[in-house]
């Protein structure tokens, strides 16, 4: 659906443009500005909130374009435990969370921009 597009392929080089925003996180970082949440939950949730955004906008998915887009966002949180792994357990850091709404946000945008080009072609 998604993680098999040009888009999502950017997404990710986009991240991987960004990758310095996660390096030595700890260390450069106050104490007060950390999170107790960790990168990994940071990323859950924010991903979990587009979705469900996306599966609300959208009434008219059957239950099997639902269940595609739940095994799409698991492959992309494996890409990002992959691609994340040295820092997957770190407090997140306001900067890390910033740019995680806005990567979970492409994604989103990402869903929406398929399920329309799939819509226009039924």
């Amino acid at each position: 659906m998604v993680t098999d597009t040009d888009g999502y392929i950017q997404i990710i080089e986009y991240l991987a443009e960004h990758l310095s925003i996660f390096e030595n996180s700890i260390t450069n970082e106050p104490v007060s500005t950390l999170s107790a949440n960790t990168v990994m939950a940071v990323i859950e949730v924010e991903l979990s909130e587009q979705i469900i955004t996306v599966c609300s906008q959208n009434e008219n998915l059957t239950f099997n374009q639902r269940n595609a887009i739940i095994r799409e966002v698991d492959a992309i949180v494996y890409d990002l435990e992959e691609i994340l792994s040295s820092v997957i357990n770190n407090p997140v850091s306001a900067e890390q969370k910033t740019f995680i709404k806005e990567f979970a946000s492409l994604i989103k945008n990402l869903f929406d921009s398929v399920i329309h080009s799939q819509q226009t072609i039924s």
